[in-house]
């Protein structure tokens, strides 16, 4: 799962979204998540906090509906105002990509 070797693609809503530098985090916490072999499911689910330092936003990766939560920083400088949304990124593992977008659950209300 999440073969470091296939293209990762990134929705736009996400990069409309998100500053490179928190996008650029959530592909490192993938890859940090993998190291630490906790990664159980094709479909992760990345909730931010609210709570942040002057360099660090944190990110709670969920997977198997909570049942698997660990909570990762992102080293990040930039403006804060992406944060207080409630607005979760999807990463989810494909046969020949990883894909990166907003949750439907976030989306479901401007349909």
């Amino acid at each position: 799962m999440f073969d470091a070797q296939k293209k990762r693609r990134v929705s736009d809503e996400v990069k409309e979204e998100f500053p490179e530098a928190v996008i650029n985090g959530l592909w490192s916490t993938l890859r940090q998540m993998k190291k630490d072999q906790i990664v159980v499911t094709p479909v992760i689910a990345f909730a931010f906090s609210d709570d942040t330092t002057d360099d660090e936003i944190y990110v709670m990766g969920i997977q198997n509906s909570g049942a698997v939560a660990q909570e990762y920083p992102i080293a990040y400088t930039g403006p804060k105002d992406f944060l207080g949304k409630g607005t979760i990124v999807i990463i989810q593992d494909k046969p020949k990509t990883i894909t990166m977008k907003i949750s439907e659950l976030n989306t479901a209300g401007q349909k």
